[in-house]
């Protein structure tokens, strides 16, 4: 009896965490005004199928360092509703808290409006235990343990350039930089990018930063690493873009230039995903 108490009270801190976590990640975007008309104006398939993609995202963060620490993925699966359902509750309590959810507010703005919103929500609702918490150190190693593998870094890029970007694509900024650059500052900027996406990642001595893998020079580190990641975070922008309907009628050299510059953002996202998770 006193273990289930002691379980519950467990778990209940555990969605407190959760709430504030969302609302931390979440309330950048929360207060800007792009991000209120997305979830009208963004196509529904495929907003329909951003957040499904964000979902199995979730369930894999959750093997990382997620909501609760787990062991299978019927656990991983509970953990990514548990976080996707505090991140729904707390974008729907904050846009009320403005003024921007009312009792007359049409239905599909009100579900569009807290999609949208409830992604960037979801990630910090996922993390609010590894931030949030003291942890149980056995549970916290193993799962940062499951993170040292190839695969484990590259989804960690992944994830790290998805949230970051989300913060930045909604802004008409990304185009209208893009049309400003010269292909010279786009050159510029991709150079930048890896520059940084390796520095950040090997060299600068961040917590949580890589151990240089055994046998690998700083030419192999860069190609195994840094330019794959690069190109993850280009991938990403290029979604993101897309799901917010960015690319529609774009020319190639102008959907060239916003990749380009949310891919900055991007792969600043891919290479302190380490920090955060």
């Amino acid at each position: 009896m006193t273990a289930l108490i002691s379980a519950n009270r467990d778990y209940a801190l555990g969605l407190g965490r959760a709430f504030g976590g969302a609302i931390l990640f979440g309330l950048p975007l929360l207060m800007t005004m792009e991000m209120w008309s997305l979830g009208v104006t963004t196509h529904p398939l495929r907003l329909l199928l951003f957040l499904a993609l964000n979902f199995w995202v979730l369930v894999l963060l959750s093997r990382f360092g997620g909501f609760e620490p787990t062991s299978s993925l019927a656990e991983d699966l509970l953990d990514a509703l548990a976080a996707y359902a505090v991140a729904i509750v707390a974008a729907a309590a904050v846009l009320a808290l403005f003024g921007l959810l009312r009792l007359d507010t049409p239905l599909n703005e009100l579900v569009g409006m807290v999609a949208v919103q409830s992604v960037p929500a979801s990630f910090g609702a996922m993390l609010a235990r590894k931030q949030f918490s003291s942890g149980d150190s056995q549970k916290d190693e193993d799962q940062a343990a499951r993170a040292e593998g190839y695969g484990g870094q590259l989804f960690l890029m992944l994830a790290g350039s998805l949230f970051l970007a989300f913060n930045v694509a909604p802004t008409e900024e990304i185009s209208l930089i893009g049309f400003k650059m010269t292909p010279w500052h786009s050159l510029v900027l991709v150079t930048a990018s890896l520059l940084l996406l390796h520095l950040l990642v090997f060299a600068v001595g961040l917590s949580g930063q890589k151990e240089r893998p055994e046998g690998y020079g700083t030419g192999r580190l860069f190609l195994a690493y840094t330019v794959p990641g690069y190109g993850i975070a280009l991938l990403v922008s290029l979604y993101v873009l897309w799901t917010f309907g960015s690319t529609d009628g774009e020319s190639l050299e102008a959907l060239a230039g916003s990749m380009v510059v949310l891919g900055f953002p991007a792969a600043i996202g891919a290479a302190i995903a380490r920090l955060v998770i």
